[in-house]
C-alpha cells in the first residue's frame, strides 16, 4: 500500500507561521501562540519568535500544560473563518485551540467524495467543537455530530449559529461514539460519508472508557455496517504515534472487504509559511468509492 500525504495550506485565518526544535509558531486570526512539537526535528528558520502566547506542557503524557500569556488573549474566544464556516478559537488546557486546522484538507476531500448526490447524509463522530461536521453543512451535506462530551456539542452548536447555520440539517448526539453507532447498526442505518477523529483515551457520558489501540478495529467493524455499495467515503485519522499509517490502512482495507472503491493511507501534514516544508502532524487511512 502507497503512503500518500495530505498537505494543509495556508488560509487567511491560520497559517503555520515558523517550526523548529521541538516547537513551532502559528498564527490564528489576529494572534500567534507558540505551542510544543515534537515532530518539529529541525532548526526553525527565524530564532525571534513573538507570540501571545506560548503553552508550556506539563511532566505527564496527557496533554495537560499551561499558557504563559505575553499580551491580552480573548479567554472566551475570538471568531476565525474556513471558507463559509465560522468558529470560535479559544486557548485550552489540552494545548490546543479548540479546532485542528491540519484537518482542513480532509474536510475539502469529503466534500468532493458527496459533491452531485442528492441530499447526502454523513456523521462526524468524536466531533469535538463541529468544524468539520460544519464544512459539510455548509455544502448541503446532512449530519450526525456525535462528541461523547456536552461542552464540545455545546460549542459546536455554537459554531453553527456563528456560521448562519442554526437551521441545518444536523442532529447534534451526547453519546459514546461505539455505543451510538451499534445501535444505529441494528436500526439498519446507513450513511453516504463517515468520518472518525478518535481519541487515544477518551470517556463516554456514562463513564464508558475509550482506548483507541484496543477499541478501534470493533468501531470500524460497526461503522463498515452503516456503509453500503452506494456509499462515497469513510475517513480516519489517528494522532497516537505508537501507530502506522500501514497498520490502520490494512485494518481498513479488511474492514471494507466487499465494497466498491479504494483504500488509501498516509501522513497529515501542514505546510510552513517561512520555508514552505511539511510538517506532520497524523496519520490516516480512508475508504472511498
Amino acid at each position: 500500500m502507497t503512503l500518500l500525504t495530505m498537505i494543509g495550506e495556508p488560509w487567511a485565518d491560520y497559517g503555520l507561521v515558523d517550526s523548529g526544535h521541538g516547537r513551532k509558531l502559528e498564527r490564528y486570526g489576529r494572534f500567534r501562540f507558540i505551542r510544543p512539537e515534537p515532530q518539529a526535528m529541525w532548526a526553525p528558520a527565524s530564532d525571534d519568535w513573538r507570540a501571545a502566547a506560548e503553552f508550556v506542557p506539563g511532566s505527564d503524557e496527557d496533554g495537560g500544560g499551561r499558557w504563559n500569556f505575553a499580551e491580552p488573549v480573548p479567554r472566551d474566544g475570538w471568531p476565525l473563518k474556513w471558507n463559509e464556516v465560522r468558529f470560535t478559537a479559544q486557548t485550552t488546557p489540552f494545548r490546543h485551540l479548540g479546532f485542528f486546522p491540519d484537518m482542513a484538507p480532509v474536510w475539502s476531500w469529503m466534500r468532493e467524495q458527496v459533491d452531485g448526490l442528492a441530499e447526502p447524509e454523513c456523521m462526524n463522530l468524536f466531533g469535538y467543537t463541529g468544524v468539520g461536521t460544519l464544512a459539510m453543512a455548509s455544502a448541503g451535506v446532512r449530519m450526525v455530530h456525535v462528541d461523547a462530551s456536552k461542552k464540545s456539542v455545546e460549542a459546536a452548536r455554537g459554531n453553527a449559529m456563528l456560521s448562519g447555520l442554526g437551521d441545518a440539517p444536523v442532529r447534534w448526539i451526547i453519546d459514546d461514539a461505539a455505543k451510538f453507532v451499534a445501535r444505529e447498526g441494528r436500526r439498519g442505518r446507513r450513511y453516504d460519508g463517515i468520518l472518525l477523529d478518535p481519541p487515544k483515551y477518551g470517556r463516554g457520558p456514562e463513564g464508558e472508557v475509550w482506548r483507541l489501540e484496543e477499541d478501534l478495529p470493533g468501531l470500524i467493524a460497526d461503522c463498515r455496517k452503516l456503509l453500503d455499495t452506494e456509499s462515497r467515503f469513510l475517513f480516519l485519522t489517528v494522532y497516537a504515534v505508537r501507530m502506522s499509517a500501514l497498520a490502520i490502512g490494512e485494518m481498513l482495507r479488511q474492514a471494507m472487504a466487499g465494497l466498491p472503491g479504494k483504500v488509501e493511507c498516509g501522513e497529515l501534514g501542514v505546510r510552513e509559511e517561512a520555508r514552505g516544508l511539511v510538517l506532520p502532524t497524523a496519520i490516516w487511512a480512508r475508504w472511498s468509492r
